[in-house]
């Protein structure tokens, strides 16, 4: 993305303003958490601000990122102050995963922020001559289904609508949407600007977006906001749909048109520009087993999402990006729910997602940014099990169902180290399990147990601790 000239200048005073601070040894670093639905964005978020609250006040529940970073002394949440983006309530999410029994936190309905001010003894001589550093991070917490408005910044009502109703006539997708396409196809060229046949035609589009999300696990589904409106609900600017060609040049259609306008425009202020703009890194968070028990048509379907939201960003460090602070210089990859596989398989599942998201990587190392991927649980709620399967013990993971509080071991198979064989998908999905979180003492405080979170904080920010 290409900012304006009074955004570059902006951006550029900013940057400035802040480089100017680090020489004072007071520096900030923003980590834009991404990944789409059901990523487990806002767990992960909880479990990075208290396992770092908690190593700040000398609990080892993050050795690989201490072995890559300053000593950290101190970490806390910096209060609010009088900012209009609401906050991301940490202490809440840990609330719930301390309750009596321990429940996952709400899915998010909105953007949310919060920032860490980290106190940092440095490395080797220089600790003994030089101050403390204080970093701030700033971390974001927003709804997943948000990130797929990214690629629609490059179109317009015309071309988004072609593309789309392309994409929903064929495959899995065709049948829960042939109500839709039905209606879509029916109206006349000539359709009135009405909004019985707006909100209809929305009505029909979103019902189609939230069975293909629910029931199909699909997640190249535009746009974000009909299936997360957010707090402003189901507002006017919502009522439009991809509308095919022969009825664009309609009154309906130049309604539609200017609404697809105004609902990127919204985007843009609301979300877009306070999510995307100046981070120095990214994580970006995948569910490559939901994908992979969802089938073959859902397993690509979540490669094209990830590969089209990457194209819109901005990685590397080229002098426009030292200026204006908008690439992206270092990008993490991390396969979520890395505890419902043994340990056995998660370097697997590192590598499956590595396969997954190809494209991305490719983009985010040629614009010289560091790559790395990793297989993370955010929060462990199982442990290693054995299960017999065909008179033979095999690796499982067992734990507690959240549905009904029993312990449950699980075997969920082989994990491919790579995109499957047509032969994989003709076998029958395995449904996964919801596991109970683990009760945490002392409202998390202590740190929260996870897999792999240090290792690829090490890898994403070390360097900058």
């Amino acid at each position: 993305m290409i900012p304006d000239p009074i955004r570059l200048i902006s951006d550029a005073a900013t940057r400035t303003g802040e480089a100017a601070m680090g020489l004072a040894g007071k520096e900030r670093l923003r980590l834009a958490v991404t990944g789409l639905s059901r990523a487990g964005k806002t767990v992960f978020l909880t479990s990075l601000v208290a396992n770092l609250v908690a190593a700040g006040q000398g609990r080892r529940t993050l050795p690989a990122l201490e072995a890559t970073s300053g000593r950290l002394q101190r970490a806390r949440a910096i209060p609010p102050g009088v900012e209009a983006t609401p906050r991301f309530d940490a202490e809440a999410h840990l609330a719930a995963l301390a309750a009596d029994p321990p429940q996952w936190p709400a899915r998010t309905e909105d953007l949310s922020t919060v920032s860490l001010s980290l106190t940092l003894r440095r490395r080797g001589v220089y600790g003994q001559v030089l101050p403390d550093r204080e970093v701030t991070l700033d971390l974001l917490d927003y709804p997943g289904e948000w990130l797929l408005d990214l690629p629609m910044f490059a179109q317009d009502f015309g071309a988004w609508s072609d593309e789309t109703l392309a994409r929903i006539a064929t495959g899995l997708r065709a049948a829960p949407a042939a109500e839709f396409l039905a209606f879509a196809n029916a109206l006349p060229a000539n359709a009135p600007a009405e909004d019985s046949l707006a909100r209809r035609g929305h009505q029909l589009y979103r019902r189609f977006l939230l069975t293909a999300r629910d029931e199909l696990g699909l997640r190249f589904l535009q746009p974000g906001r009909f299936l997360n409106p957010g707090p402003s609900g189901d507002a006017p600017i919502l009522w439009f749909f991809p509308l095919p060609a022969t009825i664009r040049n309609s009154p309906l259609g130049g309604l539609l048109a200017r609404r697809h306008e105004a609902y990127l425009r919204d985007q843009r202020d609301r979300f877009l520009d306070p999510v995307f703009r100046r981070f120095d890194r990214q994580v970006v968070l995948v569910d490559v087993l939901g994908a992979l028990h969802a089938g073959r048509e859902a397993f690509e379907d979540t490669a094209e999402a990830l590969s089209a939201i990457s194209a819109t960003l901005r990685y590397g460090r080229g002098w426009v990006d030292l200026l204006t602070g908008a690439g992206i210089s270092r990008v993490a990859f991390a396969a979520t729910k890395a505890d419902h596989v043994p340990e056995v398989s998660r370097d697997s599942l590192a590598s499956l997602l590595a396969d997954l998201v190809d494209a991305p990587r490719r983009r985010a190392e040629i614009a010289g940014a560091g790559v790395s991927v990793h297989p993370v649980a955010s929060i462990r709620c199982t442990q290693e099990a054995t299960a017999m399967h065909e008179g033979r013990p095999a690796p499982a993971v067992r734990g507690v169902l959240l549905e009904n509080g029993r312990w449950a071991t699980v075997d969920p198979g082989l994990v491919p180290a790579r995109r499957p064989p047509e032969s994989f998908w003709n076998a029958a999905y395995f449904q996964m399990p919801v596991f109970r979180p683990p009760g945490l003492g002392r409202d998390g405080h202590g740190g929260v147990p996870h897999i792999g979170l240090d290792s690829l904080l090490s890898a994403l920010i070390g360097d900058a601790l």
